[in-house]
């Protein structure tokens, strides 16, 4: 478990403050049932930017505080906790990750100034299909007179209706299947050619399907080297998924939280039914589960920030636990609060739901397990 600084610490209780007094579960199902267009309210995420927080990973010269993963993924628990809806691990995590790496001076002047303040919602547009394939790429990026012509259609794109810039994955040579040729390009969402049609995903959260239809971008909207977008990419991924999974544990340690409360109020038979034996065990279960998620999970940020060589198999390692941990602690606080539970009047089902929405997202818990594997030479 990392050992935080004062100003991460500092960090992390503002955001749980914010959180707690302008953001709990109540602001969300209050979302969700009003049917917000965009799956996330832009007021409470206009706060979010005031305070600094799309700009955590962004450097200073761009409008950023350049605070390192671990203190967004400090944020993202947090915001997890209340299960709060924003685009903050789209755009200032995803999309930032990826103009950060891979961004030209021009790109970076252009975009992170945005991302930071704000003022512009990005998003990775990449997989194609109902699983996540990021190596399987079928939308052509085919050279033109001005730069590039980009045909084809992105699936499950997160904040797809809220984004103003696309990281889009396209094929400039090669098969759909390879990861070699694919390149990736900073599309803005308003270009002629691009269509957006509104997912709305589980847990109420929003998503678009993006089509491409013969979108001109100029050569300077190239992200990083042509045809070698793929390690780029997955380096970005790497840096989205740690963050999901910090945003996982929160939701996890907060479903574990609200289901001892119960265990510890709830009389049957006589008893607080956390006096029985068989919930007591399925209760430490739980929580030694989360100690060792919080583990992996801030070895994979700290990872990140310190530029180890072994990122890809700690972030592997944080996906796969978090959604095992959050799989299990959203399926026992259904159970254990019996048949309100079950209710939508009660949280549980909010946070199952999330549970489920956030598995598949970047990779599930198989994908990542055998991603693993093979770096392990399984």
């Amino acid at each position: 478990m990392a050992v935080l600084t004062e100003e991460q610490s500092m960090l992390r209780d503002a955001a749980r403050t914010w959180t707690q007094e302008k953001s709990p579960v109540t602001a969300f199902r209050k979302m969700r049932d009003s049917g917000a267009p965009l799956g996330y309210d832009p007021a409470a995420f206009a706060e979010m930017a005031e305070m600094g927080w799309t700009g955590v990973i962004i450097p200073e010269a761009y409008g950023g505080s350049d605070f390192g993963y671990l203190g967004l993924g400090l944020i993202l628990e947090e915001t997890g906790r209340t299960l709060t809806a924003s685009p903050i691990l789209a755009t200032a995590l995803a999309a930032a990750s990826a103009v950060v790496l891979g961004g030209s001076e021009a790109q970076k002047q252009t975009w992170l100034p945005k991302i930071a303040g704000g003022e512009v919602v990005g998003t990775l547009a990449i997989d194609e299909g109902p699983h996540h394939r990021p190596e399987k790429v079928a939308v052509a990026a085919a050279k033109s007179e001005a730069g590039y012509k980009i045909s084809g259609t992105k699936t499950f794109v997160l904040e797809g209706m809220a984004a103003g810039l696309l990281v889009v994955s396209a094929r400039t040579v090669g098969d759909e299947a390879s990861p070699a040729g694919i390149s990736l390009f900073l599309v803005p969402a308003e270009a002629k050619g691009v269509s957006r049609k509104a997912l709305k995903l589980a847990d109420s959260r929003g998503a678009a399907i993006v089509t491409f239809d013969g979108v001109e971008v100029g050569a300077d909207a190239l992200l990083g080297v042509e045809g070698e977008g793929f390690a780029l990419l997955e380096q970005v991924l790497d840096r989205a998924r740690a963050g999901l999974a910090a945003e996982m544990l929160g939701s996890a340690v907060q479903a574990f939280e609200t289901t001892l409360d119960y265990l510890k109020t709830r009389v049957q038979f006589g008893q607080v039914i956390g006096s029985f034996q068989a919930l007591q065990h399925r209760a430490a279960k739980m929580f030694t589960d989360l100690e060792l998620t919080r583990s992996c999970v801030e070895a994979a940020l700290a990872a990140i920030d310190n530029g180890s060589p072994d990122v890809p198999e700690l972030v592997a390692l944080a996906k796969a636990k978090a959604g095992d941990t959050l799989h299990l602690v959203s399926n026992e606080m259904v159970q254990m609060h019996g048949g309100i539970g079950m209710t939508d009047a009660h949280d549980a089902g909010l946070y199952l739901k999330r549970a489920r929405a956030a598995e598949a997202t970047f990779g599930n818990q198989a994908y990542h397990r055998d991603r693993y594997a093979r770096m392990q030479g399984y």
